[in-house]
């Protein structure tokens, strides 16, 4: 009972990462092994907070001198796992974002041409719109 209002702000805590989770597990678009993982992450997580000497005794077993410090040296690794997938998905994304600039870029350009020239729009599967096509392909690459 003398750790009752720690632990139970600790659990309410790791419900509600839960429950927003879960809550837009559609809109994520999550893969699979994330959500074992912030599942896993969750129950794991509750049972330290209601035996803290388990984490310790664990902490022992892996040659690490307090719980507390092994809760600290998993808490970096995760810190750096998701600072990675964060970059690696900025990445990502801005790698979409640029080629769809680019493919923009070259359709306006190419309306702009023909309005100024005065050239008949070009009817979709003609030869000049399958050349338009293959250029457009060559610069994304």
């Amino acid at each position: 009972m003398k750790y009752f209002w720690i632990q139970l702000v600790l659990i309410v805590g790791s419900v509600s990462m839960a429950l927003v989770f879960i809550r837009t597990w559609s809109q994520a678009k999550n893969r699979a092994w994330k959500r074992i993982a912030f599942s896993a992450f969750v129950v794991v997580n509750v049972y330290a907070v209601l035996r803290p000497t388990d984490v310790t005794w664990l902490a022992h077993q892996l040659g690490v001198g307090r719980g507390t410090d092994l809760v600290l040296y998993v808490m970096v690794l995760g810190m750096g796992f998701l600072t990675l997938n964060t970059f690696l998905r900025f990445r990502s994304l801005e790698k979409k974002i640029t080629d769809l600039a680019r493919t923009v870029a070259i359709n306006e350009g190419m309306r702009h041409n023909d309005e100024r020239l005065g050239a008949e729009p070009v009817a979709a599967g003609s030869d000049a719109q399958v050349k338009a096509d293959a250029d457009s392909d060559s610069v994304k690459a």
